[in-house]
């Protein structure tokens, strides 16, 4: 994707990222840094804390109706203990997308969304292996769930991207 100019700051980005994400749920953040290594158990796909708050990573699909791709948020989801177990139960297992979703909350804070995005409810399907899971938000009128279902313009990456950065 080619660089942009930036209305926030009118600097020229290189590129357009086309996907973005957190690197952790937002709890997480809520935990003291010299209690982090007691408290929490943190890959790069699944997250515990407290050994009572579940998170999985999966993917917000945002189609771009202007574009050739569609545009990727990384995003936590909290799964309650049973679903967690069994998404872990079967992390490694073929045939792991004929699982039926999975009800979550959203846990993530994403740049671009006044109204925010944490709590938002969420339906998470494993996807074949090596993918990560398809987070599919309930269908209400939040910006994030209407985006999700009717699109969104290459002006409105650019916008989400500037958020980002520039918070």
């Amino acid at each position: 994707m080619p660089g942009f100019l930036c209305a926030t700051c009118g600097e020229t980005h290189d590129s357009l990222p086309m996907c973005l994400g957190a690197p952790v749920p937002d709890l997480w953040h809520s935990i003291p840094d010299q209690e982090r290594d007691d408290r929490v158990d943190l890959s790069s796909d699944q997250c515990v804390i407290d050994g009572r708050h579940f998170f999985i990573l999966g993917r917000i699909l945002l189609p771009v109706v202007d574009g050739a791709d569609s545009f990727v948020w990384l995003a936590w989801v909290s799964l309650s203990e049973a679903n967690f177990a069994r998404s872990c139960d079967l992390w490694e297992c073929e045939g792991r997308e004929s699982e039926p979703a999975y009800f979550g909350w959203l846990q993530s804070s994403l740049p671009g969304y006044a109204t925010g995005t944490t709590n938002v409810k969420t339906s998470v399907q494993t996807m074949p292996l090596g993918e990560r899971p398809l987070i599919t938000l309930e269908a209400t009128d939040h910006p994030l769930a209407v985006e999700q279902r009717e699109g969104i313009t290459m002006a409105r990456v650019q916008q989400i991207v500037e958020a980002a950065l520039h918070g």
